[in-house]
């Protein structure tokens, strides 16, 4: 486990939560839940017939000391829980919930909005698409968040910084072409995300390939939007641009370029792309050219936390991204 897993595990023992697992017959995923109860980050709860999920535990080698279940498969459950999710929520009715809660994920997800758990950890079976668009239709967004988008935390070996040599990245994986309102959502949502979960005083630079009106484009305008509406939504955040890369983090070329005084100007931790090209492909640079780590993706937006694992992930990358959950989750439940 290396040292930002292990420091993101510590953290959210301090605060255990309850973490619905959707897909409980991944042997993935019950090694996760495994390691969860055995670093104390909180109690998994597997949506599926104990019996069958303790089976398949058992074939893998997983103690499955600590796990709680939800049989999604039993018509009787779902008829409970539509009567309990209807007689508190009217956004669904009763029959549509308890169709809809013969899928694992729906079914977390509406025990997510009733309280039964704090967080949901999803997508090793599922798609990206698929957790995004439930999660949107049962939990909802947070007010003031047009999209879902998700944030990265990578670290670079000959880069220093404000936080070392730790920077926040989004949104690389969910809003292809963000207009001015996602791309404020995503500012404020990964400011929002990089304070509660490295304690970081968050500075919001928004990419572009103009830096300050260095060069004129429809595409930069929605940048400059977006920084207008981030700074009248929540004025709290440091949020400026627009910057190249270099005049964001670099800051002998913050003080080059950028003719202004400027509270992130080469001196940002958070980075926002201006579009899903770019931050796919910034990824991939910082990760093959830079040999950086990167942590995540953090899944944010949503009124309540929810994770998306990448279906590629190793189980010790699976607990990072579940300990990130909790800690989000505990954060939450205080707020």
């Amino acid at each position: 486990m290396n040292a930002f897993i292990k420091t993101m595990t510590e953290k959210a023992a301090v605060s255990p939560c309850v973490i619905g697992f959707p897909e409980a017959g991944n042997t993935d995923i019950l090694k996760t839940a495994e390691q969860v109860v055995g670093m104390g980050i909180g109690t998994p709860l597997l949506m599926g017939n104990r019996d069958e999920i303790e089976k398949a535990a058992r074939e893998s080698g997983v103690n499955t000391q600590g796990f709680t279940y939800f049989d999604f498969t039993s018509e009787e459950n779902r008829l409970g829980l539509a009567e309990e999710y209807t007689a508190k929520f009217d956004d669904f009715s009763a029959k549509a919930v308890a169709r809809k809660s013969k899928s694992s994920l729906c079914c977390s997800l509406f025990l997510l909005k009733l309280g039964k758990c704090d967080c949901v950890a999803g997508g090793k079976d599922y798609s990206t698409g698929d957790v995004v668009f439930h999660a949107m239709s049962i939990v909802g967004l947070q007010e003031g968040v047009e999209s879902a988008s998700s944030l990265g935390i990578a670290d670079f070996p000959d880069f220093e910084g404000p936080q070392g040599n730790m920077l926040a990245i989004a949104d690389c994986a969910i809003t292809a072409q963000p207009d001015s309102r996602d791309l404020a959502g995503i500012a404020i949502s990964s400011a929002d995300t990089v304070k509660t979960l490295l304690g970081w005083e968050p500075r919001v630079a928004m990419l572009a390939f103009s830096t300050c009106g260095s060069a004129e484009h429809e595409t930069i305008d929605v940048i400059r939007e977006a920084v207008a509406i981030v700074r009248e939504k929540r004025p709290d955040i440091k949020c400026d641009g627009e910057f190249q890369l270099d005049s964001a983090i670099i800051p002998a070329v913050a003080a080059k370029k950028v003719p202004r005084e400027s509270l992130v100007a080469g001196k940002a931790n958070v980075l926002i792309f201006p579009n899903l090209h770019a931050g796919n492909i910034g990824v991939k640079l910082i990760q093959i050219f830079g040999r950086a780590n990167a942590y995540g993706p953090v899944l944010q937006g949503f009124k309540l936390p929810v994770c998306d694992f990448s279906r590629s992930a190793p189980v010790d990358e699976m607990l990072g991204n579940v300990a990130m959950l909790v800690i989000r989750a505990a954060a939450a439940r205080q707020a």
